[in-house]
């Protein structure tokens, strides 16, 4: 049912704009263009007859507050949902999870503002980083998801992260199989938000 929904809904003159935004656990980082989440979500959207164009507006590297940036550019696509998965780097250099959280904020506002339908994708730090800014980190995502009543993904890397084999040498980004766990476990929650257009 659903999907009928959703199908129905595909059928005008434009494809629905889905905008992934984040940073290089899906921009694609050490992949070949079949393999990143673009190309294995299109699939699925294909293999479901659902008519959409994805942007993959994601930049190797970025912070909370890069994305933040140019985020006003990046809208400018005019996308109908946003996939929203930033903080990751900002946890690697252990910045303020305070500062991220108002980053985030200031960017759900404004892509909420801009009309799309935002999903929003969580992080999760390790241990190392500590207790204290672990629990803050990790919970800052399900905090500002709550309050923003958005359609959440807990934790991007559910089911690859620390896996060796769903993972690049480096042990932090997603290889093939990684991505393709990803983009399963992404898919029904993009369902959810053309089923909110």
């Amino acid at each position: 049912m659903l999907l009928l929904v959703v199908s129905s809904a595909s059928f005008g003159e434009d494809p629905i704009k889905i905008m992934l935004f984040g940073d290089s656990l899906i921009a694609g980082y050490g992949l070949t263009q079949s393999e990143n989440i673009t190309s294995v979500l299109r699939a699925k959207f294909d293999k479901d007859d659902i008519t959409v164009k994805i942007i993959n507006a994601s930049v190797s590297g970025n912070t909370s507050n890069n994305g933040q940036a140019r985020l006003d550019w990046s809208l400018g696509d005019n996308p109908d949902v946003v996939v929203l998965c930033l903080g990751a780097n900002d946890m690697l250099r252990g910045i303020d999870p305070a500062l991220t959280k108002n980053n985030l904020n200031t960017m759900i506002i404004k892509i909420k503002k801009s009309g799309a339908t935002l999903v929003f994708a969580g992080m999760r730090s390790p241990e190392s980083m500590g207790e204290d800014y672990q629990g803050q980190f990790d919970q800052l995502y399900a905090d500002l998801a709550q309050q923003h009543s958005l359609i959440f993904m807990p934790f991007l890397l559910e089911d690859v992260a620390l896996e060796a084999k769903y993972l690049l040498r480096d042990f932090k980004h997603p290889n093939a199989l990684g991505i393709t766990i990803i983009a399963d476990n992404l898919y029904p929650y993009l369902v959810t938000s053309l089923n909110d257009l």
